[in-house]
């Protein structure tokens, strides 16, 4: 019975024929029935020939691929040549009606170049910094050279020197430093998105670490006459499950950031196990309130005059600000940035509060069980 006779009263064969989409009708053994204006346009038919045409004249493997779309009632990509040479990717979707099928065909070509595209550019960008990561110590070591030959001559190690050498070789160190630290913040960024970055999940006293890190920071605070307040009393079990040095690099570039937009004050942090509208937030989902002790919540919490709304967007994010004059809003976004990734790739979650005139909140959440990272699922 042919397809058509299937609805009659109905122009069937009208409405098709002014569809956008290709139109097939073809029989089991895959030769072309009928097409649509679309599909004679697309495959390039000419239907004044009477020549039979088959599914796979012009589809790779078409015909298995219109009986996998029937079965399976899924859309197929693939490869399409029209009957003038010009090849181009297509979705194929079909329907098994009496003992013929219906093909619909849309020409996706545009959109898979563009996957192609991305896929490609993603690659490249993996490699990029694989090489960047294991090229650390050449680019860092002539700077690291630079500093200290520096510091060496402006402790009179090389002998006298005058006062407006003095004041040239403190710019030279000055610079040399700060390029340093850009460099280990860009490297550790590299290395962050690159697949050199592992975990090495154990068990360990989270309160020791934060402590550590604070110590760890006390030149800086103390050259600002910052306190650091910390807090734990909220924490049901100050032993986690998790990896100590990433903890310690998030918790570390974010203090950094803390300190640096705060002139007067305080910085606290507080460790405690999150309620259940914090995991919302941070878009953890939890099937039981006791899940709550399976995550941490650290806050860094500083008495700055906060950041404007312009500055909290893109602020974990390097590449947004690379267009922008500020210097010091990129070199924190690199190392927050670092900060959010180690964060995302442990499962856990990063984001920032800020007002102005009253400081600015940095919330992390973690998993600090096991189970509950991807080491052992």
């Amino acid at each position: 019975m042919n397809f058509f006779n299937l609805f009659s009263g109905i122009n069937l064969k009208e409405i098709i024929q002014r569809l956008p989409d290709a139109v097939l009708l073809a029989n089991c053994e895959g030769r072309i029935l009928w097409s649509n204006t679309a599909a004679d346009y697309m495959f390039s038919f000419d239907n004044t020939e009477e020549v039979d045409f088959y599914v796979d004249d012009f589809i790779n493997d078409g015909t298995e691929l219109v009986n996998r779309s029937a079965e399976e009632h899924t859309s197929v990509i693939a490869g399409a040549v029209s009957s003038d040479g010009n090849e181009f990717f297509i979705e194929l979707n079909a329907s098994l009606m009496e003992d013929q099928y219906i093909i619909t065909i849309r020409d996706v070509t545009a959109m898979t170049k563009v996957l192609a595209n991305a896929e490609k550019t993603g690659k490249l960008n993996k490699d990029k910094n694989l090489m960047l990561t294991k090229l650390t110590h050449e680019f860092k070591s002539p700077l690291q050279s630079i500093v200290g030959f520096s510091n060496a001559l402006s402790d009179g190690l090389g002998g006298e020197i005058s006062e407006k050498q003095n004041k040239y070789v403190k710019i030279i160190n000055k610079n040399a430093s700060e390029l340093l630290l850009f460099m280990d913040k860009f490297f550790e960024f590299s290395k962050s998105e690159s697949t050199l970055l592992e975990f090495n999940m154990r068990t360990f006293d989270i309160i020791n670490l934060i402590q550590e890190v604070i110590k760890n920071n006390e030149q800086l605070t103390s050259s600002k006459k910052l306190t650091v307040n910390f807090d734990f009393e909220e924490l049901a079990n100050r032993t986690v499950y998790t990896d100590d040095n990433a903890v310690k690099t998030i918790l570390q570039n974010i203090l950094e950031t803390s300190v640096k937009i705060t002139e007067i004050g305080s910085i606290n942090i507080k460790i405690s196990n999150p309620d259940t509208e914090t995991l919302k937030l941070a878009g953890v989902g939890i099937t039981h309130p006791d899940k709550v002790f399976s995550f941490m919540h650290m806050e860094v919490k500083d008495t700055g005059i906060g950041l404007q709304e312009s500055e909290l967007e893109g602020l974990f994010e390097p590449y947004s600000q690379l267009d922008k004059a500020n210097k010091k809003n990129f070199v924190r976004a690199i190392s927050l940035g670092t900060a959010k990734i180690i964060a995302n790739k442990l499962e856990g979650e990063i984001w920032a509060e800020s007002e102005i005139m009253k400081g600015t909140t940095f919330n992390i959440i973690l998993p600090i069980e096991r189970g509950n990272n991807l080491e052992d699922e």
